[in-house]
């Protein structure tokens, strides 16, 4: 492979997963619960079972990115409705960005901070 062709793949190797990115719409604790609000909406919880059991946005749905059967998970999902996703504190989160694109998701916000900053704005939580 000469030079010019190895830094294509490189520079389209580091900037695939911005471009992924560029699609997610950030959104903070208060337009995450507009958007709820308004309605129409998957809410995407992808910590663990145990985190979710402790307490979890309304109406999320649960999905641990570190199981086996994640991505089968989310298949089952109405890829055309809108969709939440958020974690714990962001980064499981942001790491189910890419999955969520290939899997053909059109419309992705993610909750930046996840339940951490939820919890400090002071926004409710459904607890068993």
């Amino acid at each position: 492979m000469n030079r010019l062709a190895f830094v294509l793949c490189l520079i389209t190797a580091l900037t695939l997963p911005a471009m992924a990115e560029d699609k997610v719409k950030h959104v903070d604790p208060e337009a995450a619960a507009k958007l709820i609000q308004a309605g129409g909406i998957t809410i995407l919880d992808v910590r663990t079972a145990d985190e979710f059991s402790e307490g979890h946005l309304k109406d999320a749905k649960n999905a641990d990115i570190l199981s086996k059967d994640f991505a089968t998970q989310l298949s089952a999902l109405d890829k055309a409705k809108p969709i939440l996703v958020h974690c714990q504190a962001g980064g499981r989160s942001t790491r189910a960005l890419p999955t969520l694109e290939k899997l053909g998701f059109t419309t992705v916000y993610h909750l930046d901070g996840g339940m951490n900053d939820w919890l400090k704005a002071g926004k409710p939580v459904v607890k068993p």
